[in-house]
């Protein structure tokens, strides 16, 4: 029964530097898998863009990036434009903006199930919302980045949260999960999704693409064209920006002990 299914939330982080098509496919492409097991019922979906913090090269301003999303999922009436973690001083880290997101969602659909259960229903028995994160395959192999994770938040996101992970062209996510003895160990935590229409869409294209005075129509929302086109984003110049900056991760972390994920 669909009811008894458990209510999922998907959780995409990154620079959305820009939205492309293909991130906001990845939404549609794991509800798809996720209702297709048969025990999940996914109820929304979050977009949330990193902050100005996280110092990568070409990263134009968050409240662009969040103008953007929120202009490119107004067709969408499930997933939506978060920036909690765009307006926060500093970079941070994943694990952070999911406890921090699991933790608002998770009382904001507590009340909306209080407020329309019938007198009969038995929460005791109604399944635990539960908050994923959405990624496509490459991100699996940023595990490995030495001084880029701590050993602690990646056994928390796979093993309390959970990941959803769509397969991105010849990269091999299941190769990730085998070599890495943390997300071995929560494999039944981590699904892989694949994507059989082959989209190479990324943003980096899109804004190499942009810089050259190339269209970039049908890989980005139209509305996101003309936004980019009246701000004047994505020139030779913001490509530059934080060049020679290193990204606030590895600065950051390297004040953590850092130690092997299969130590």
């Amino acid at each position: 029964m669909a009811s008894r299914r458990v209510p999922l939330v998907l959780l995409a982080c990154g620079s959305f530097n820009p939205i492309t098509n293909q991130h906001m496919r990845l939404f549609e492409l794991a509800r798809d898998h996720m209702h297709s097991t048969g025990q999940y019922q996914v109820v929304g979906g979050i977009v949330s863009p990193v902050s100005d913090g996280y110092g990568k090269q070409g990263l134009v301003l968050a409240k662009h990036r969040i103008a953007m999303a929120r202009l490119a999922l107004q067709s969408s009436n499930w997933v939506t434009v978060d920036d909690w973690e765009s307006q926060q001083p500093d970079w941070t880290e994943t694990v952070v903006t999911m406890r921090y997101h699991y933790g608002r969602i998770l009382k904001d659909y507590d009340q909306s199930e209080g407020t329309h259960k019938d007198c009969n229903a038995n929460p005791l028995t109604s399944p635990r919302l539960k908050l994923k994160l959405l990624c496509g395959a490459d991100f699996l192999n940023t595990f490995k980045i030495p001084g880029l994770w701590q050993d602690d938040h990646v056994e928390e996101v796979a093993g309390r949260f959970g990941l959803v992970c769509v397969s991105r062209g010849g990269l091999q996510p299941e190769r990730a999960v085998h070599e890495s003895d943390t997300l071995s160990r929560h494999n039944n935590n981590i699904f892989l999704v694949r994507e059989w229409v082959r989209n190479e869409t990324s943003a980096t294209e899109v804004r190499r693409a942009l810089r050259r005075g190339l269209s970039v129509k049908y890989l980005i929302p139209d509305s996101v064209i003309e936004y980019i086109h009246q701000h004047n984003l994505y020139t030779e110049d913001s490509e530059r920006r934080n060049e020679g900056t290193v990204l606030r991760p590895l600065t950051k972390q390297a004040q953590q002990p850092v130690k092997s994920l299969d130590d």
